[in-house]
């Protein structure tokens, strides 16, 4: 079998276009590594601090790099890591498994699509899809009325950010937030898929610095 590989992709910036590429776990590992766009305007470094890395992004939805850090563990072993943007609450850039990286990708491109529609237009609302936004509240509101909405650490109580294409639920004893997509059918469709959730207290993810 041949060396385990990591796939990892963003949006330039500068050019407008998906960047994605491959890279073994042991370069990820062994030295600090950077993606490059071919357009020369933008690129992704991963730069390694022992047992964790701190990974910086170009966004395309800001115009701002976008700066975090996680464990080792999780950059070669996690299905897929995203990298949000405080701002829009889309993505800025994915890293895992290859096929979750492009489906990821896709939907994000989609997003972006749909951003420079309305935009031309001069249609752009309060969120990027207004339908999918005002489902995914409604069925957050359905599972708090059950109960089904839990922090990790034991803590049932959390508040709530909306942003433009997405809701982040934050536990209100420990902190630990938990992002939920709602810029397209697929992210209200994985919501919808779930009879609870659990926001990630104590356990890892990509942190800021």
């Amino acid at each position: 079998m041949g060396e385990p590989e990591r796939t990892i992709g963003y949006i330039c910036p500068e050019c407008g276009k998906a960047v994605i590429a491959r890279r073994t776990a042991f370069q990820l590992a062994a030295s600090d590594s950077a993606l490059p766009c071919p357009c020369g305007k933008s690129e992704l470094t991963i730069a390694q601090r022992g047992d964790r890395c701190e990974i910086t992004a170009p966004c395309l939805l800001c115009a701002r790099d976008h700066r975090t850090a996680c464990s080792n563990q999780a950059l070669l072993g996690q299905r897929l890591l995203a990298l949000s943007c405080s701002a829009s609450g889309l993505d800025c850039c994915y890293i895992g498994e290859e096929g979750a990286v492009f489906h990821a990708m896709q939907e994000l491109e989609a997003a972006v699509d749909k951003l420079r529609l309305d935009d031309a237009m001069q249609t752009r609302g309060a969120f990027l899809n207004e339908v999918v936004m005002g489902e995914v509240l409604s069925e957050l509101k359905e599972l708090a009325g059950r109960g089904a909405v839990r922090c990790g650490c034991g803590c049932d109580q959390y508040g709530m950010k909306v942003s433009y294409a997405a809701v982040e639920l934050v536990c209100a004893r420990c902190g630990a937030t938990l992002r939920l997509g709602a810029a397209t059918p697929d992210d209200l469709d994985r919501l919808c898929a779930q009879g609870s959730l659990t926001i990630p207290g104590g356990k890892e993810e990509l942190e800021e610095p």
